[in-house]
């Protein structure tokens, strides 16, 4: 254990948290590899009916630690590329238990995308989301090609996902991917609340109807493989190469 996610079950709610506020809790792939187990080991544990996804006050995630990342990301072509972001998006296709999000500050990249998997999604009046990937030369991932279009529609969906265009917290309810907007310090409150009131429904009629409502897993799963694979190729192309490069230089200065 990393010690930057922590897993604490509360009855029947189980609250996972990144906890790397010194980073913007950026994800790296030990990260993702326990966020994975914590939702793999909830599935056959029927004491646990309702998952919490959550950040730092003030912040959900800055997305990927890119230089963690570039590690696993630019190896050979057939090797598939950060192989434990993938089993942790593959971790949320499986999922059967609902979840919820709790959003305060920014949502970068994957903790944008993570959140078109989750049921409710609560953030705060300072969430903002963002998803900059083509502005580093790559392209969307975590099935938000699929999701996100579903969600809101083409063009909302080009103009975020395409354009890089961010999000506060109302044009994103707006969007139709979060559900609520609350004060800050009325956030984790919430997202407790309505972890419950899911928890205390009848879990079989509950697991059933979210299986209604959702893409089907294979078409989930057939999606986050494509767009890793493209995802894969473009961290190799001439224009991420010069995008890291530029983006590690304004970093450095």
């Amino acid at each position: 254990m990393t010690g930057h996610v922590t897993v604490t079950d509360e009855d029947a709610v189980r609250i996972i948290a990144l906890r790397r506020p010194e980073k913007k809790n950026a994800i790296t792939q030990d990260m993702y590899r326990e966020m994975s187990a914590a939702i793999d080991t909830a599935q056959d544990n029927a004491s646990i009916r309702c998952l919490i996804i959550s950040g730092e006050p003030g912040v959900f995630t800055a997305g990927n630690d890119l230089e963690d990342f570039l590690k696993d990301g630019t190896s050979n072509t057939g090797t598939p590329r950060a192989s434990n972001a993938i089993k942790f998006l593959h971790s949320l296709a499986h999922n059967a238990k609902p979840i919820v999000a709790s959003v305060d500050g920014i949502a970068i990249g994957i903790g944008t995308t993570l959140l078109f998997h989750c049921d409710q999604v609560i953030a705060s009046t300072r969430a903002t989301f963002a998803t900059p990937f083509i502005h580093l030369g790559l392209v969307p991932e975590g099935a938000s090609s699929l999701l996100a279009p579903w969600l809101m529609g083409h063009q909302r969906a080009f103009s975020m996902l395409v354009m890089g265009h961010k999000l506060n917290a109302e044009e994103a309810r707006a969007a139709g991917f979060v559900n609520e907007v609350v004060e800050p310090d009325h956030l984790e409150a919430e997202a407790r609340k309505v972890a419950r009131e899911i928890a205390a429904l009848p879990a079989e009629a509950v697991a059933a109807s979210r299986k209604l409502l959702k893409h089907p897993t294979e078409d989930l799963v057939r999606r986050i493989d494509h767009e890793s694979h493209l995802f894969g190729e473009r961290m190799r192309s001439a224009e991420a190469v010069a995008a890291f490069k530029a983006f590690f230089a304004r970093k450095k200065s």
